[in-house]
């Protein structure tokens, strides 16, 4: 008997039924059966692949599990960051980038590092000041929803990659906001980013 016909042998609920779980004899089956079955369709990756996505993840300064969990919800390898200024603690002119984001970032050779930089500093000052690959003005805040994601997805597509590819690491609610409008792989805070709980 599978999964199925045993949720079409069972009689619907009556009134005044919650839900909750039935008291009927079978039970405990029925739970180990569906988990098995659920375990099953989940897919199990060879140890030498696991191998290749924890070294991927510890190249791109990600931990493990924030890395698979982009993978699993985007289908693809993270292939690149755009850091807001304020993700990178520089909001004006004559500031030097601290050497521990510094260090970090010079460590990120396999992917694309591109800056999204806040006025009054220019994209021209960011790439003085950090070892980026990249860097454009950061969307206006009086920017649209429209406007915002046309602006981000601009700035990718002049990297000549895919928006869901990037991770966007930021600090504001507004930069939150462009890894949705973007369609980004998603967002992560500087203070995480660069801090890693251990």
């Amino acid at each position: 008997m599978g999964l199925t016909d045993l949720a079409a042998a069972r009689p619907p609920p009556g009134p005044g039924h919650n839900n909750g779980p039935t008291l009927e004899p079978g039970n405990s089956w029925r739970k180990y059966a569906w988990t098995r079955a659920r375990a099953d369709l989940l897919p199990t990756l060879p140890i030498e692949v696991l191998r290749l996505r924890v070294r991927r993840a510890q190249e791109l300064g990600l931990p493990y599990k924030t890395y698979a969990g982009v993978r699993a919800s985007t289908g693809r390898d993270v292939i690149g960051f755009l850091f807001s200024s304020n993700a990178l603690d520089l909001y004006r002119k004559g500031q030097a980038l601290p050497e521990d984001l510094r260090t970090r970032l010079q460590g990120l050779v396999a992917c694309d590092r591109t800056g999204l930089v806040h006025p009054p500093l220019t994209a021209e000052t960011l790439l003085e000041l950090t070892p980026l690959d990249a860097a454009f003005p950061a969307p206006a805040p009086h920017l649209s929803w429209s406007g915002m994601r046309d602006h981000v997805k601009g700035v990718i597509r002049a990297r000549r990659n895919p928006a869901e590819g990037y991770l966007i690491i930021g600090e504001t609610p507004q930069e939150r906001d462009w890894a949705e409008a973007a369609q980004a792989a998603g967002f992560l805070t500087g203070s995480r980013y660069f801090n890693p709980a251990p």
